[in-house]
Order: structure tokens, then sequence, then C-alpha cells
């Protein structure tokens, strides 16, 4: 079983949205079940008094769900946890790459989606679901916020043209995919922009908006006419996201709005600058991080959610950590 893989909110059997009067009433009967003087397992013990103690403070719970915190132990393991392997397991220093696969026909992106675990299996109360099965359903989550006083109109409007290019052009053709707009960094204060789910894959978004003309990335550093604009950082937000979640595929993308409204605008050449020597910028350069225009991220982002293993599913587990990190 993997590290990571299952909540607070699991270990008490309480969804997501859990009041503080369902967590102690949770809890009550959790540590009935789990206390040594009953038979019960000292660690699970242990988990059980972690999980209430975290959840029922304010603060510590949300801070907790900024982080997309998670105990090991979850009775909700992926196909790929059942298999003693992980679907994209990353290697060691490498972007995440094809792992172990389930003996199972190859689903594809297009398929109707399948939620793992399915939510028929809590219908007899045995478990409960960490989010509801309507909400599991949706495929937006959460709108750009106004952040701060000055540009939050120009952020709305390129985050806002991200959501619609990705609505339009990614989910209608894959209908597993969920999109999640306006998380916490789990590296950092500052937010992401956006998040895209699909099966084992995710991939994190940041959105930029810039007249039309030729730029140049090399990996670190975006230039137009021999000056230097810089794009939001993401690689360290990409590694961070690996770790927390490591049954997935996590790679980030930079998207460039052009200012006339042109998907192709602006060209966006690639000029992969060497491996040694690069300082902080190295991190976007190992290829955690692509820069594209809005043609090229509706392109490049289906090839790679469709081409992940099991496209049409909807990790339920992973989605509701997500959902928490919202701001």
């Amino acid at each position: 079983m993997t590290q990571g893989s299952s909540s607070h909110y699991q270990v008490l059997r309480i969804p997501v949205t859990a009041t503080a009067k369902e967590i102690k009433v949770a809890y009550r009967k959790a540590a009935r079940l789990a206390h040594p003087d009953h038979g019960g397992d000292p660690a699970a013990f242990r988990r059980v008094t972690l999980a209430y103690e975290t959840l029922i403070d304010a603060k510590r719970r949300a801070d907790y769900d900024r982080s997309y915190g998670a105990t090991p132990g979850s009775p909700y393991a992926s196909p790929a946890e059942d298999q003693g392997a992980h679907f994209d397991a990353p290697a060691a220093g490498s972007r995440a790459s094809a792992n172990v696969r389930p003996n199972t026909p190859r689903n594809t992106a297009a398929d109707a989606p399948v939620y793992v675990p399915p939510f028929e299996q809590f219908a007899d109360g045995a478990a409960v679901a960490l989010i509801s099965a309507d909400v599991a359903r949706q495929q937006v989550h959460g709108v750009p916020r106004k952040r701060g006083i000055f540009g939050a109109e120009a952020r709305i409007q390129r985050e806002m043209r991200t959501v619609q290019l990705i609505s339009r052009q990614i989910l209608t053709a894959i209908p597993a995919a969920r999109l999640i707009n306006g998380l916490q960094s789990p590296a950092d204060n500052s937010h992401i922009d956006h998040a895209l789910l699909a099966g084992y894959r995710l991939a994190i978004i940041g959105s930029m908006l810039l007249p039309p003309g030729a730029y140049a990335w090399n990996g670190s550093t975006l230039t137009h006419g021999g000056r230097s604009v810089a794009p939001p950082q993401l690689g360290h937000v990409v590694r961070r996201m690996q770790d927390i979640f490591p049954e997935l595929n996590v790679t980030g993308w930079i998207v460039v709005h052009s200012t006339d409204g042109n998907l192709h605008q602006p060209v966006i050449d690639r000029h992969r600058r060497s491996a040694g020597g690069h300082g902080s910028g190295y991190a976007e350069s190992s290829g955690l991080v692509e820069v594209v225009n809005a043609a090229g991220l509706a392109r490049g982002l289906k090839q790679f959610l469709s081409s992940g293993p099991a496209p049409n599913t909807v990790n339920v587990p992973v989605l509701a950590r997500l959902l928490r990190g919202m701001h």
C-alpha cells in the first residue's frame, strides 16, 4: 500500500464536507473499534486520533487541506496499487513513465467515465464516499478568484480563457477529465491556476496573456525581440505534486494566450538548453513544463491525457484531495 494514499477523512470514514459534529461522531465510533483496550490495533488507533485532532481544529484542517495531506493505509487502492505497482510511476530523477498496467482491455479517452472506487460499493453503509457522486460527475470545479488589488482583471481574463479552452476542446473529448480551478500551491504560498485530472495523469496549468508575435522558450526563459518575459514558475510545483501523488504522472503546462484571441498566436519556438549549469532555470528545462499557445495546449493535453493508462477513469480519492486544496 502506498504512503500518502489515504486521507484523514478516509480514516474516519467521513466525506470531505463533514461538519465538526459529524467529525466528533465518526471519531467516537472509530476510536471504539480501534482502541487497544477493546482488542483494536494501536497503530490504527493512533491514525484515528491524529485524524480527529487534525480535522476538529479549524486551522489545522485548513492547513491540512491546502497541503493535500494524506496518511497511509487507504481502503480504496487504485488498480495500480492493487497490483503492487503504479501507473506512470516516476523513475528516480526523471519524469514519470509508464510502468505496470492491469491485464484488462485498454479503455480509450472517449469512453464513458469509470469511477474508482465505484460509488455502488458505498451503498451498504460500510464506508463513506469522500465526495458525492454528483460532485464527482462535475467536469469543472471552482472558478478563477480575484486575488489582490493590482492586475486582478488581467489574471481573471487569462484564466477564464484557459477554462473556456479546456472546457470546449478537452472536456468534450475526454469525458472523465476533471478541471479544478484556483488551487493552493503545496510548494509555496502561491496559487495554481488550473489542474486537469484524467485517469492517472495530472496536468498543472498556468496562464499568460501576451501580444501576438514570435517568442522563444529555452526551458527556463521566454524571450521576445531579445527581451525576457518571465513565465509562471511551475517546475517546483510539479515536482511537489508528483511527490504528493506518486500514483500519477504529473506535468506542467504554461498556456500563452494572444491578446487578439487567435489560438495559434503567439508563436512559441522551442530551443532546449543543455542539461548542465543553468541554476534555478534547470527545473523547467528538464521537461517538467511546456510553454505553448492555446492551440498547442489543446493538442498537447489531449495527447498527454488520452495516452495514459485507463484515461476514462475518474480517480475519486485523488479528485477529493484536489478539491480540498481549492482556495
